[in-house]
């Protein structure tokens, strides 16, 4: 197929893509800026740049490729800014979702969040609705998210994939990364707040394998949803950080997601089925 990918320069874009090239899809890479081009044509992409915020520019891009599907791995995590996040959520879906409405896209695969759930007490699965009356900041990821979602359903096509917290490579979980320096530095305690976590290279597969996929939203999340008082001592400890401190209580939401449905029913296996190993395995400590 002929595939255009918004954000393919990214921590699950740059696995995902070989990926897809190997297959023997026609891919296409939407980039703001030409800085990663040498990257992307070594692996046999072709850059296209567009801003994704820009819908002319989009707009044209999708007139020039004629994509048969659409695959949003839009963020703009290196801000850590969750406002930045959801104007990429809104306004860089919406971009997408009309452009592709207007040259007859069926299918586009969407990056989404298994963490934007409403409150319960075991993880959630695909039928709960979301956080809608969470309280800032949290409203500002659910409400990016429900935006995200609703306009990627325009489509005829479309799949959601509900992404666990992510770690491995060029992620924030990293001994140099945003969360590996501030749990050496002491500044983060292990609570009762639950996480799903997930592996880049997971994300990425997921996200080449939704192309058969039916519509809907679908959590990949690894196999063990786990509080901060488990999880993070094995974190910390791979990273070579002192003992976190430990604190009751959990923050709203934070509840872990399942991947049940991916694995019955899509058929869908991490290669990290726990951040237990993963960790281990593949967060780099220097």
């Amino acid at each position: 197929m002929k595939i255009i990918v918004a954000g393919g320069t990214g921590v699950i874009g740059r696995s995902m893509l070989p990926k897809l090239v190997k297959e023997g899809h026609e891919v296409f890479a939407m980039t703001k800026d030409s800085k990663a081009n040498e990257f992307l044509e070594g692996v046999g992409v072709i850059p296209v740049q567009a801003d994704a915020l820009d819908s002319n520019a989009v707009l044209a891009t999708f007139q020039q490729v004629q994509p048969e599907v659409v695959i949003h791995q839009l963020t703009s995590l290196g801000s850590v800014n969750l406002e930045d996040n959801a104007k990429i959520r809104v306004v860089g879906t919406r971009n997408l979702v009309d452009a592709s409405k207007a040259v007859g896209v069926k299918k586009i695969i969407a990056q989404s969040l298994a963490f934007t759930y409403e409150p319960g007490e075991t993880p959630a699965t695909e039928d709960v609705s979301l956080d809608f009356e969470a309280p800032n900041p949290r409203k500002i990821n659910v409400d990016g998210v429900a935006s995200l979602e609703s306009a990627a359903a325009e489509l005829p096509e479309y799949v959601i994939l509900r992404y666990g917290l992510l770690y491995g490579p060029g992620t924030w979980y990293e001994k140099d990364g945003m969360i590996g320096q501030q749990v050496l530095k002491g500044q983060v305690k292990a609570t009762d707040s639950v996480t799903s976590f997930l592996h880049v290279e997971d994300a990425a597969q997921a996200a080449v394998e939704a192309l058969k996929w039916p519509s809907g939203p679908i959590n990949v999340v690894d196999d063990e949803p786990a509080s901060g008082k488990e999880w993070l001592p094995v974190f910390a400890s791979v990273i070579g950080a002192s003992e976190p401190e430990t604190e009751d209580g959990s923050e709203r939401g934070e509840r872990g997601a399942s991947n049940k449905k991916a694995k019955t029913e899509y058929g869908w296996k991490p290669f990290y089925p726990t951040w237990r190993t993963g960790f281990k395995q593949s967060v780099k400590t220097s």
